[in-house]
């Protein structure tokens, strides 16, 4: 018979386990605070000026014009029409114009799934808000502290319908694979935050990261990845 004594396991080893399926309100918080922030992501192209998202209901006898301004960006219309299907809103009519610096500009004559223009001003803000954010922050991008490792996290938001956006796992891999930064545990779950659900994945990666780049550095190497940016 062999004896052994059982100790709880310390802080260092506990922090290196893998992930639970609940974010920490630390992550939480760091994620929600991306998602509140007026500044563009890290990596954006120089060129980039203030999203810009306006309604009119006095062109069209039948439609509301919603016309948008600013940055393109890979899946920037899956966004657009996400968010416009989340809101029960269908485009009838649409323009869209991408100049060579990557400014874009959007006309859309939409209505509701009842025919009627979009009157009420509490789903136009409500609209409205969601539109300039998909601009500002289509993903959240961040690279935290988790004991003595880093991990890095990517969020986008889910369609209500349950479908997240595709390619996201290749894209930040690849990105990683470009920097030269090994994946030691990764790991795709679906979250809550802020009243709105996500799908985040979460890269834990190995020690060595620091040797072929900064935190600063993966942000961006991935968010250029992940929007299309060069």
């Amino acid at each position: 018979m062999t004896n052994c004594e059982i100790e709880p396991a310390n802080a260092q080893i506990i922090v290196c386990l893998p992930a639970s399926p609940f974010l920490p309100p630390a992550i939480t918080e760091e994620l929600l605070n991306l998602e509140l922030s007026e500044e563009f992501p890290v990596g954006s192209p120089s060129s980039s000026n203030n999203p810009s998202v306006t309604m009119d209901n006095s062109l069209s006898p039948s439609h509301t014009l919603i016309q948008i301004l600013g940055h393109d960006h890979k899946g920037l219309l899956y966004d657009i029409m996400r968010t416009l299907k989340d809101y029960n809103v269908q485009i009838c009519y649409d323009q869209f114009y991408s100049s060579q610096d990557g400014r874009c500009e959007i006309d859309l004559f939409v209505m509701q799934m009842d025919g009627k223009k979009i009157i009420d001003q509490s789903k136009q803000r409500a609209l409205y808000s969601h539109l300039r954010m998909e601009l500002l922050h289509p993903l959240q991008v961040t690279v935290v502290s988790r004991g003595p490792d880093m991990e890095l996290l990517v969020a986008n938001p889910i369609e209500l319908s349950g479908k997240g956006c595709p390619l996201v796992f290749y894209d930040i891999t690849l990105a990683l694979k470009m920097l030269q930064i090994r994946i030691f545990v990764a790991e795709i779950g679906r979250h809550v935050i802020s009243d709105r659900e996500w799908e985040v994945y979460r890269f834990l990666l190995c020690d060595d990261f620091k040797l072929c780049a900064s935190q600063n550095k993966i942000i961006e190497g991935v968010t250029k990845m992940l929007l299309g940016w060069e």
